[in-house]
C-alpha cells in the first residue's frame, strides 16, 4: 500500500437505530410505485437476445421519462447538470448517430433538451428514433456485418458491436434515470 493511500477507520460508525433514521425523501406510495418488470425471455439466437435486451432498456427509459412533471424533469440533480429529460434527449441522438448515420458535432449539448420541448415531444422523438433504428436493424441478418448507415467520418462498427454498445449506453442512462425519477417525484420501478 502506498503512503498516499487513504486510511480507513478501524471500525465504521454504528448507524442510528431505525426509529432515529430520517428518510431522505417521503416514502413511496401505491400511487408512485410501479411494478418492476424483469428482462425479457427472448428467442435463443444471439440477435434475438441482443435486440430483446436493447428494446427492454429502451422501453424502460422512455417509460421512466414519460409523464415526469415540469420543471423537475429538466432540473439538474447533479453538479454535472444531469437531468431526466436530457438523458432521453441524449439517447435520441445516440440512436440516430449509431443506426441512422447522423453526425453529432457537440455531444455535450445533447444532454439538454431545448427549453421549448415538452416531455411528450422528447419521448415521441426518442420513440421515433428507436423505430427508425429498428427498421434498419430488421434488414440486418449478419451480426458481423457493418452497420448499414455508418457516420461518414468513422469506419462502420459491426452490428454486434453497435447492439452491445447501445445496451451498455442505454442501460447506464436507464440506471441514472431510475434515480433521477425517484428524486423528482418518488416514482420507482420500470
Amino acid at each position: 500500500m502506498s503512503s498516499s493511500s487513504a486510511v480507513l477507520p478501524e471500525r465504521w460508525p454504528t448507524p442510528p437505530p431505525d426509529e432515529e433514521r430520517q428518510p431522505l425523501l417521503p416514502s413511496t406510495t401505491r400511487h408512485n410505485r410501479r411494478s418492476d418488470t424483469p428482462p425479457p425471455r427472448t428467442g435463443s439466437s444471439e440477435t434475438e437476445v441482443l435486440r430483446g435486451f436493447l428494446d427492454y432498456l429502451r422501453t424502460s427509459i422512455a417509460a421512466k421519462v414519460d409523464g415526469a412533471p415540469e420543471p423537475q424533469v429538466r432540473t439538474a440533480a447533479m453538479p454535472s447538470g444531469t437531468n431526466l429529460l436530457g438523458l432521453l434527449n441524449h439517447l435520441t441522438f445516440v440512436e440516430r448517430s449509431m443506426f441512422l448515420g447522423d453526425d453529432v458535432t457537440d455531444w455535450q449539448t445533447t444532454f439538454q433538451a431545448a427549453p421549448a420541448d415538452s416531455v411528450a415531444e422528447v419521448v415521441a422523438r426518442y420513440r421515433d428514433a428507436v423505430k427508425r433504428a429498428n427498421d434498419v436493424l430488421d434488414g440486418c441478418t449478419d451480426l458481423g456485418a457493418p452497420v448499414p448507415r455508418p457516420r461518414p467520418d468513422l469506419p462502420a462498427p459491426s452490428i454486434r458491436w453497435a447492439l452491445t454498445h447501445m445496451i451498455e449506453e442505454t442501460g447506464r442512462h436507464a440506471g441514472h434515470a431510475d434515480i433521477l425519477r425517484e428524486l423528482v417525484d418518488n416514482t420507482t420501478g420500470r
